[in-house]
């Protein structure tokens, strides 16, 4: 079973991230100076340990779309697996990254560098320990953020009485349908369309989210949700998301297309 994990896919956040990530491993070789970085004076500090940040920024910066990739793939969520699947390749791209550096920038020339087995666990084992705690500690709590924010700003279509109901993004919602003494809802989870009963009626629905465009009798939509119109036969209906088909009775024609016109500006 794949468990959910807090995630933000925004790019701009994991910028940050690589912006924060080059500050800190400057901070950490600057002060802690592991191994030869003691022998370095003020100034080589300077030159050759931001080249180390920046090298770190740009390995995480640059495996993002590996990233997207997985968020797409897994149709638009997030679960450990992938967050352990991003951690993995950073690790090993990382240790590619810095290695190359060492041998091509910081001695390239001098003779007897060290070996790749020492490399690694005498300089890129104990680094990684102290910068990966740092990056997901920063990629859960943008994750975890996102999921608040996300859960501030839900919507609630409720249920009669005691009847149950539904929380979601105004987004995810697409349309709500008169049925009985129930709505039939239509929304998103990623890329997949639900439907699912409520008990109420629809002129409360209508009350409780003005910001649906009533198209008929027995039809809420969501503006954001409009893909084109068809007319046949002189009835007038509109295609949303996943080619749902609604009617427009002539009484909402006026305000709807206008409405539409509007939203899809």
């Amino acid at each position: 079973m794949k468990y959910k994990y807090p995630f933000d896919y925004a790019v701009k956040n994991h910028i940050l991230i690589g912006v924060g990530l080059a500050i800190w491993i400057f901070v950490f070789l600057y002060f802690t100076e592991p191994l030869d970085v003691h022998e370095f004076g003020a100034t080589e500090k300077l030159i050759y340990l931001p080249i180390y940040g920046l090298v770190g920024a740009l390995a995480y910066l640059i495996i993002l779309p590996f990233q997207s990739f997985l968020y797409r793939s897994n149709r638009e969520n997030w679960f450990i697996q992938s967050e352990f699947l991003f951690t993995l390749l950073f690790v090993v791209f990382g240790l590619l990254v810095t290695r190359s550096v060492y041998l091509y920038v910081i001695i390239a020339g001098e003779p007897n560098p060290y070996s790749l087995w020492y490399f690694i666990t005498s300089i890129f084992l104990p680094a990684i320990s102290t910068i990966l705690p740092i990056v997901l500690i920063g990629r859960f709590a943008l994750g975890k953020y996102r999921e608040k924010k996300i859960e501030d700003s839900k919507i609630e279509i409720t249920g009669d009485g005691t009847y149950e109901g539904l929380r979601l993004e105004f987004k995810e919602l697409i349309a709500v349908k008169a049925d009985d003494n129930y709505v039939e809802v239509f929304f998103e989870q990623g890329a997949v369309l639900k439907k699912q009963l409520i008990r109420n009626k629809l002129s409360v629905v209508a009350h409780e989210l003005p910001e649906l465009l009533k198209t008929h009798r027995s039809y809420l939509v969501n503006p954001i949700h409009f893909r084109q119109w068809n007319n046949q036969n002189g009835k007038l209906s509109m295609y949303l998301s996943h080619e749902i088909e609604v009617p427009v009775s002539r009484t909402f024609t006026t305000s709807v297309k206008e409405a539409i016109q509007l939203a899809t500006k």
